[in-house]
């Protein structure tokens, strides 16, 4: 029989989900530099080559023209982003356990990770135009924002601000199926791996490891067409797409057929399994150092 698991605490699922957060950009970033890149690439003209024939080319010419800087370009829009946004995201889950609980041991049903997805969704995703821009302009040869600051600026002035919010719908699509898979299966792997009599609570480093990368390459598996649409119509030129991301499908699919919604997929699955790896366990490393700080919090 396991041991009593303590109870949910919301709000130090807030401070640690803000941390683990922070970890995983730091893991993850220049793979989804990579990612963003090889996603939004011109189609090439007759007798062109492609600008990257795959991930470890994308990740080879990157470095060779920018150096290790370039794999960081627009890092600082999701790092100041993403304490608040990690840590609303776990807030949001540690409640909805709390409140489809009735002890701390009581097995989750379906319900909360599909709540647990939604409020992955109010996360801010509208930082993400300002990571796509700074990302590839320097890959187009065509500089135009400083930072993700200025390119806050040039948005919100070009297009007030839809040009801030450019993609939500997307983000939606992409993230409520795919955020209720993520904390589906890192529960589901946790409770798998806990030893007979242990709690959650002393899931060893490489358990933990394994978990939460895992629980990032299921995020994605189902995330990555419409990631692939909202990094296409993020930045794409204003006016191009009229209909939103209906005209980015039929553009591709026409273009370059289904495989076409699968881009970046090795350079995803690259990123997911350290990138979550490193949030989960800096948010568990967090919770521990949190209850040991204010056990009755």
């Amino acid at each position: 029989m396991s041991k009593q698991q303590k109870p949910i605490s919301p709000l130090k699922n807030f401070f640690a989900g803000g941390f683990g957060g922070v970890c995983l950009v730091f893991a993850g970033h220049p793979l989804d530099t990579i990612k963003v890149r090889l996603q939004t690439q011109p189609k090439p003209k007759p007798g062109e080559t492609v600008l990257y024939k795959g991930t470890f080319d994308c990740f080879k010419k990157t470095l060779a023209k920018e150096g290790l800087k370039g794999l960081y370009k627009g890092m600082a829009a999701p790092i100041i982003g993403v304490t608040p946004m990690f840590a609303v995201c776990f807030f949001g889950f540690g409640l909805g356990k709390k409140l489809q609980q009735k002890s701390p041991d009581d097995i989750l049903t379906w319900v909360i990770f599909r709540h647990c997805g939604a409020e992955r969704c109010i996360k801010m995703e509208s930082s993400r135009p300002f990571n796509c821009l700074p990302q590839i302009q320097a890959s187009t040869g065509n500089v135009k924002y400083n930072g993700p600051m200025d390119c806050v600026k040039q948005l919100y002035r070009e297009s007030g601000i839809r040009g801030i919010y450019k993609g939500t719908a997307l983000t939606l699509m992409r993230d409520v199926p795919a955020s209720g898979m993520y904390f589906m299966t890192y529960e589901w792997l946790k409770t798998l791996l806990t030893p007979p009599g242990k709690s959650h609570n002393e899931l060893s480093i490489p358990s933990i490891l394994f978990a939460g990368g895992m629980a990032g390459i299921f995020n994605w598996a189902v995330a990555i067409p419409p990631d692939v649409l909202k990094s296409r119509f993020q930045t794409a030129p204003e006016g191009k797409y009229p209909n939103g991301f209906r005209d980015v499908l039929r553009e591709l699919i026409r273009e370059e057929g289904v495989a076409s919604l699968y881009k970046g997929f090795n350079a995803v699955m690259l990123r997911a399994f350290p990138a979550n790896a490193a949030c989960f366990l800096g948010f568990e490393c967090a919770m521990k150092f949190l209850n040991w700080l204010a056990p009755d919090l």
